[in-house]
């Protein structure tokens, strides 16, 4: 069968998964009364409900003769890698830009690791509808990105599509009409993607995508690089240095058709399909025949730049909530992830009772609590840290991420200042139409967590900020945390209206009446600067004398709500957040107010 092997990388929201939608549809991939969901492939919970692809997936769909593979990548920084993963298994790549925005950080981050690699890519300026649409200037834009990362001369003379995915059309003009459908995008993946190159030998197979399945156990997918492969059939597992992991036999075999996994009962090399009959090959492994004993080389992946302590819950309200609650459970759960996620490195840290888990950024590990507690599980989990690392001569080195930001030009001053006091440094800053500048900054990672809120607070909301992973360099000096206190509770039980209410110019609550509250946790920010301990279970006292005064009513106003990003992003490095299939709650790392005083002490004595 004729083959073609092809990624989808972009930004996040520059249309990717709804692309997908439009080319499964136009290849008769659907009966034409058959009820698809929207973004088809966002699958995962998650990803429907925050409207983002979390994770990569593969579909398949058959033009003329011949069957085309495409990889829904995800577009954000977080998840950067999935989409390195997922590049060594295709053998073109669609570059999607939208027709407003321009090339942005992410676009920059994949097509880099594709034009090392060698691929050719296509290029979709999509959205061309948008009134704000700046086609020509985009056009340019994406020749200077690809030149300023030192394309070939064949890659720079990549051919160029437009269309909108959303009204499912592509056409080589952005005048074209809007009747013409995908064929024109069809066509040019047929002629200038190359099919896949075959090696010779027996069966290798390089593991990319792992996961888990009630019926089959481990499910590998990947490109069979050599020789060809049936059910049944024996195979071993090479690691990375060469070592075999383990042998066994292919239970089952299956092919991407459309948005359905079909068992085979043969594949062969150029092919992506996915395996199962393992029990330890995991991300990055060689399955291939037992006469192979050289491993295919794996694409390097960026290290971590963000660490948290996932920490055994051990509040007085542990174990009410969740029914995972133990340290062996929360341990082999994040293992597990580890396993199937290779930007995520999970360690064990001195105290048994604890994880260390480092990602990309706040929000793929946000991601992961998310998953876990929707699973049952309760933990507590600290303010999240850069990964600190040396150079050659001893100097700390930290990692720096770019920052761009699109912002109305009269918020332009409050995003500049906020930027700078967190040790930003401005490297460009120019118009991006409709009355909006975009702003490029080079900033220290540990400055920007916690800023997403205050920027959307700042910028009424206006604002669209996008972060990459940019180089580790000097460490750049103590940033000002957060200026205000909190307000603590002095005592377990339920909370009271009639208290809060007296204590309310104390500070705005993150608790409503009835909540249950105990020693140590945390129910409100205070006005100024030092921590204060108030008891909100104090009720009125009721006498059987008659009054002539009324009783005043009492109105509480809104509480903080407090998000896992965002309770994430406002604890200091002495709180935790504790968190539980039904709730998220803010805590000091010590609950004893004597031991708080005792870990101050003795900080103030190490300083």
């Amino acid at each position: 069968m004729k083959l073609r092997n092809i990624a989808i990388i972009a930004h996040v929201d520059h249309g990717k998964t709804t692309l997908v939608d439009k080319l499964l549809q136009q290849s008769g991939t659907f009966r034409d009364n058959q009820r698809v969901q929207e973004r088809a492939m966002d699958s995962n919970d998650l990803e429907k409900e925050r409207g983002i692809t979390i994770l990569a997936k593969c579909t398949s769909v058959l033009w003329e003769d011949t069957q085309i593979n495409i990889v829904d990548t995800p577009g954000h920084a977080d998840f950067g890698g999935e989409v390195e993963r997922i590049l060594s298994m295709v053998d073109g790549v669609i570059v999607l830009v939208d027709a407003a925005e321009g090339p942005m950080p992410q676009t920059k981050f994949v097509v880099g690791k594709a034009l090392k690699l060698g691929l050719r890519p296509i290029v979709a300026i999509n959205k061309v509808d948008r009134q704000d649409a700046r086609i020509d200037e985009v056009v340019n834009e994406v020749f200077d990105l690809f030149a300023a990362l030192d394309a070939t001369d064949e890659q720079l003379d990549f051919p160029i599509l437009y269309g909108s995915g959303r009204n499912g059309w592509m056409a080589n003009s952005p005048d074209a009409s809007h009747d013409v459908g995908m064929k024109a995008l069809f066509e040019l993946v047929l002629k200038h993607v190359p099919a896949p190159v075959v090696e010779e030998g027996p069966f290798r197979l390089l593991g990319t995508i792992l996961e888990a399945n009630n019926f089959l156990g481990r499910i590998i997918t990947g490109r069979i690089a050599s020789g060809s492969v049936k059910p049944n059939q024996t195979f071993k597992v090479l690691s990375r240095d060469g070592k075999t992991v383990e042998t066994g036999r292919i239970s089952k075999i299956l092919a991407f058709r459309g948005l359905e996994r079909q068992p085979v009962d043969f594949a062969e090399a150029g092919d992506i399909v996915a395996i199962a009959g393992m029990t330890k090959g995991t991300v990055a492994d060689t399955f291939c025949d037992p006469t192979v004993e050289t491993p295919i080389q794996a694409q390097a992946i960026d290290p971590p730049t963000v660490s948290m302590s996932f920490i055994v819950n051990n509040s007085p309200l542990a174990g009410t909530e969740g029914d995972k609650v133990t340290s062996r459970l929360i341990r082999d759960r994040l293992l597990r992830e580890a396993e199937g996620n290779v930007a995520l490195k999970v360690v064990e840290a001195a105290d048994k009772d604890a994880m260390e888990v480092s990602g990309r950024g706040e929000l793929q590990l946000a991601i992961l609590i998310e998953n876990m507690r929707r699973e049952g599980f309760e933990l507590s989990v600290s303010r999240p840290r850069v990964v600190l690392t040396k150079d050659e001569n001893g100097n700390t080195l930290e990692p720096i991420e770019e920052v761009v930001i699109d912002v109305d030009d009269e918020f332009s001053g409050v995003v500049v200042q906020k930027m700078s006091e967190r040790k930003a440094e401005m490297m460009e800053m120019r118009p991006s139409g409709g009355n909006r500048l975009r702003l490029v900054f080079h900033a220290p990672t540990r400055g920007l967590i916690g800023y997403q809120g205050e920027l959307m607070t700042d910028t009424k909301g206006t604002a669209i900020m996008n972060r990459l992973f940019h180089d580790y360099l000097p460490y750049k000096g103590e940033i000002a945390g957060r200026r205000n206190g909190v307000l603590i509770s002095n005592d377990q039980g339920e909370a009271v209206a009639y208290a809060m209410f007296k204590l309310e110019d104390r500070g705005p609550m993150m608790i409503e009446p009835g909540w249950k509250v105990y020693r140590g946790m945390i129910i409100g920010e205070h006005t100024r600067e030092n921590d204060l301990e108030l008891n909100v279970l104090k009720g009125k006292q009721l006498t059987n004398i008659r009054t002539t005064s009324k009783d005043e009513a009492v109105r509480l106003t809104p509480p903080i709500r407090m998000t896992l990003e965002k309770a994430l992003a406002y604890i200091e490095s002495d709180e935790l957040v504790e968190i539980t299939p039904k709730s998220i709650r803010l805590r000091k790392k010590h609950l004893d107010p004597n031991d708080r005083k005792r870990a101050e002490k003795s900080k103030e004595a190490i300083a």
